[in-house]
């Protein structure tokens, strides 16, 4: 089906990027905004702004019902919604099938899989994919006996969860009750889903994910794999391609084991296979499979050439898969700053308020992706992401020298910013010599910085 109009459930950076993909395809946009957000540049970048509830996003963004209903009352035949909000709402999902609305992601039913950690893991375990001992417990004493097979530590997960919330490190057998109902509380609160479930934590694990595309059929493509082990309190902050310091036979495995997953789902659209490689031994295991398009695409764009988005539109509109794997060619490497509107003297406290002169970097092999100008406000009620710095070049050190250019150029008044962090990231030499484990960045900040005061 031919796509003429897209409603843009969603705010932010990926909105603007998803606004000019759709305009370079000769797409109408219609962007649903909060009332915080109805005099922002996606609002005036979209053909139509349309505001669709308070500035709260569960009076706005998170409601399906109007998202829904916008896009029938303004003639779009399809609903892009970006990363968060409702991209991983299987029943927004449902909702735009039930309406006749393409759904520009997956289909409810694999939302479904791979949303429930544990139906993942197991989805992943038919697949043939390495998974991490563990498993769900009833009861406190299935629970103890569990994580005496697993092993200290071990991480207590939400099931439902994501971004860090609902997730507990555990170093000792007396600890472990207290997390569990810890874990839980915190599942509970935030995705209405107290279940939760052990894993075996890996010390000095790496976060690697890899890039798919699949025409909902069963024909499915990888396009490589990201690092994105940089994070503080399971937030990624650094992203890359390709991963450094990786084994060719861990590379080709990682990238095999995402593809066997996907093509079982007979996936549909863009989604990521995270896995945490040790890095030790380059064994891995599989985390989860984000069933959307990542805040850290660009990177991938950059080293292959492929606008992501305008991928998913084409497999929305049935077009399948226009690449085949044989014809992708991996250019170079690239690396993503986000750039984040918080006050690292203050414990990385959001920093909402009105930005006053922005001077984004530019030149030979720098990109940045952001909804922020001089003037732009920066409300209180979502995350802090300002915009996205993205560094590409022939190799590693090429794309990083690129990166530590663009940070310098990099100018934000009326907020605070995490630039300087990047500063000090890009400047260490454990992060120069590649393969950080995502414990890196902690150790970090809790090490003296000459001529600084400490962060966090």
């Amino acid at each position: 089906m031919k796509i003429r109009r897209i409603l843009i459930a969603n705010r932010g950076e990926i909105a603007a990027r998803i606004v000019r993909s759709c305009g370079a395809l000769g797409i109408e946009t219609v962007l649903a905004t909060s009332e915080a957000d109805r005099d922002s540049l996606p609002a005036r970048l979209a053909t139509r702004a349309l505001c669709v509830g308070p500035a709260r996003a569960t009076d706005s963004y998170l409601r399906a019902e109007t998202m829904v209903q916008a896009a029938r009352g303004t003639g779009c035949e399809a609903i892009h919604p970006g990363y968060g909000f409702l991209s991983e709402r299987a029943e927004f999902a449902r909702l735009c099938e039930q309406h006749g609305v393409i759904f520009i992601g997956p289909t409810s039913a694999q939302l479904e899989a791979v949303g429930d950690k544990l139906r993942a893991r197991e989805e992943a375990v038919s697949a043939g994919v390495p998974v991490a001992s563990g498993g769900s417990a009833a009861t406190a004493e299935e629970a103890r006996a569990l994580a005496q097979r697993t092993g200290y530590p071990l991480l207590v997960k939400a099931v439902a969860g994501g971004g860090g919330r609902g997730m507990k490190r555990v170093e000792r057998a007396a600890d472990l009750e207290g997390a569990l109902s810890l874990a839980a509380a915190e599942a509970g609160a935030a995705f209405g889903d107290a279940r939760v479930y052990i894993e075996r934590f890996v010390t000095r694990g790496r976060h690697v994910e890899v890039q798919m595309l699949g025409d909902g059929e069963g024909r499915v493509i990888h396009l490589g794999e990201r690092d994105c082990s940089v994070q503080r309190r399971y937030q990624k902050l650094i992203e890359e391609t390709p991963a450094p310091g990786l084994t060719a036979e861990t590379r080709a495995r990682l990238h095999e084991a995402a593809t066997r997953l996907a093509a079982r789902l007979k996936y549909r659209g863009a989604g990521t296979v995270e896995f945490l490689v040790d890095a030790a031994t380059q064994e891995f295991f599989f985390l989860e499979m984000n069933a959307r398009i990542q805040v850290e695409h660009p990177v991938t764009e950059q080293v292959t050439g492929v606008d992501l988005v305008a991928e998913q539109i084409a497999i929305a509109s049935g077009e399948g898969l226009r690449i085949a794997q044989a014809e992708l060619k991996f250019t170079g490497a690239a690396i993503e700053l986000r750039v984040n509107a918080e006050d690292p003297e203050r414990d990385f406290a959001p920093s909402p308020g009105v930005v006053g002169e922005v001077h984004w970097p530019g030149g030979e092999g720098l990109r940045v992706d952001t909804h922020i100008e001089s003037g732009s406000r920066v409300p209180p009620y979502y995350d802090s992401l300002l915009g996205k710095i993205i560094a590409s070049g022939a190799d590693r050190d090429q794309a990083l020298a690129r990166a530590r250019q663009a940070v310098a150029q990099s100018r934000l008044s009326g907020v605070s910013t995490n630039l300087a962090l990047h500063t000090r990231v890009l400047a260490d030499a454990e992060f120069a010599a590649g393969g950080v484990d995502t414990g890196y960045l902690g150790r970090m900040l809790d090490a003296p910085s000459p001529g600084a005061r400490r962060h966090g």
